[in-house]
């Protein structure tokens, strides 16, 4: 049952709006359907009644022309009427061959009213020999033996415009279907027009406000999610505020704290803890601010990854640290400059910071597929698969591996930020032989990039 269950549950559309529409479809031909079979089932019984009764008729008139007429006469009488009626007679024998009629409600209701009018000896047939048509047999008095055959055109007995009872069935059904479907649009077209503008929210976009307009449930929702949303922006707004205010609060008295350290006349190993501590104070400081300037709002431009790579890496290389860097001459993918130099130095920093700055460091920059992908790979003690997708969150930090390091653990949450505002994704992978591959990739688009034999790479060491 489960595994017939999930065939099915692959089967059903996926949307509300054709899952709706369906349910509704369906019980709308059910409903046809139902109806149709209790207007047959009323319906048959006084039809029965009227073509048994025409039935008897023509089987009464024959007998009657036969009787009367000349006997010279009967065989032209015969002829006419096949020609004229279609009615056609021949004389009946217990050893005809014959086939019975379809034994369906109908039918039999016309055979049990017919015999009733006729008599019990009445015999019936759908083929009499080889002819096809609704035989009945009769005699011409009921004292004489001899028997006949009278046949009646099948149209005769059929239901008149049962084509145009179809069609009009049919256009009545393709009209409710019709309706049905707006119906269910008018729900789904709003519903479509939340997601859209949940999903901005969630990206940390300000969406359009939506339409409050329409039936009063979607009314209602609409005005709630216009509701919510400017309470969103202006609790951003706020916080963007306060987080200014915080960083010029503790950034000033950092700074005269700095000076006076260094004008103290203590020995240089403790001045040099000490400015230590207040540099990762500041550099904290700066993550929060990060972490809370949200995405950024300026339109993405054509950038040089590998100009932007090879610029970053260059203070670094002044400092001392190992750096191997695997770049092509030019690399263009749509991107905003600041928070990519941003997420690429926080990447810089904490693989420094955790694998040792006496480690190698590798960068790579390339594309692949329609992707271009900046990769940062340290020599440290990596991440469990585990806890990738935790770390990316914010205020998380690794606490077994790298527990003798600093920091808010903001750092990689502000890097899938800005990655997400660029339509693109941040992977944290293994790295053989032990350490963390960190790779940004970001969508080409309709950008060029340069042939892969014009890359270059330059050997960047202290």
């Amino acid at each position: 049952m489960r595994a017939l269950g999930r065939f099915v549950s692959g089967w059903l559309p996926r949307t509300l709006l054709w899952q709706t529409f369906l349910l509704i479809a369906l019980l709308l031909t059910f409903a046809l359907a139902t109806w149709s079979q209790i207007f047959r089932y009323f319906e048959e019984p006084p039809r029965a009644r009227d073509l048994a009764q025409m039935v008897v008729s023509v089987v009464n008139l024959t007998r009657t022309a036969l009787i009367n007429a000349e006997a010279s006469r009967r065989t032209e009488l015969l002829i006419e009427l096949a020609a004229l009626e279609g009615i056609r007679i021949y004389p009946a024998e217990k050893s005809d061959e014959t086939e019975p009629l379809p034994d369906t409600r109908p039918m039999r209701l016309l055979v049990d009213e017919v015999r009733r009018q006729l008599g019990e000896d009445t015999r019936f047939a759908a083929r009499w020999k080889s002819l096809d048509g609704f035989w009945v047999s009769f005699q011409l008095d009921p004292a004489d033996k001899d028997e006949y055959w009278v046949m009646l055109p099948q149209d005769r007995l059929e239901k008149p415009h049962a084509l145009e009872w179809l069609a009009w069935g049919s256009a009545a059904l393709f009209a409710a279907l019709l309706g049905a479907y707006l119906i269910v649009s008018r729900i789904g077209s709003p519903l479509r027009q939340l997601a859209k503008a949940a999903r901005l929210v969630g990206s940390r976009q300000t969406p359009p406000r939506l339409v409050e307009a329409g039936p009063q449930e979607i009314a209602i929702v609409a005005r709630a999610f216009n509701q919510m949303t400017g309470d969103l922006a202006r609790t951003d707004a706020d916080r963007a505020l306060i987080l200014a205010g915080v960083s010029h609060d503790l950034r000033t008295p950092l700074a005269r704290l700095r000076l006076g350290i260094e004008m103290s006349g203590a020995p240089d190993d403790e001045i040099g803890a000490m400015v230590a501590d207040i540099e990762e104070m500041d550099r904290i400081i700066g993550q929060f601010l990060d972490f809370g300037r949200g995405a950024p709002q300026e339109p993405l431009q054509p950038l040089d990854l590998a100009e932007l790579v090879t610029s970053l890496c260059e203070p670094y290389r002044m400092r001392g640290c190992q750096l191997s860097i695997q770049a092509p001459d030019s690399l263009i993918a749509p991107g905003r400059a600041l928070p990519l130099r941003r997420a690429l130095a926080n990447l810089i920093d904490n693989a420094l910071r955790y694998a040792g700055e006496d480690k190698p460091l590798d960068i790579s920059v390339g594309a692949e597929g329609n992707e271009a992908r900046i990769e940062v790979a340290d020599c440290g003690p990596g991440i469990p698969e585990s806890e990738v997708e935790r770390l990316r969150h914010p205020f998380t930090r690794l606490e077994t591996a790298r527990s003798n390091t600093k920091g808010a653990g903001l750092g990689l949450a502000i890097i899938e930020r800005i990655m997400r505002s660029h339509h693109g994704r941040l992977d944290l992978l293994p790295r053989e032989g032990g350490g963390l591959r960190a790779i940004l990739c970001l969508p080409l688009g309709s950008t060029t990039t340069s042939p892969p034999e014009a890359q270059r790479v330059s050997e960047i060491e202290h």
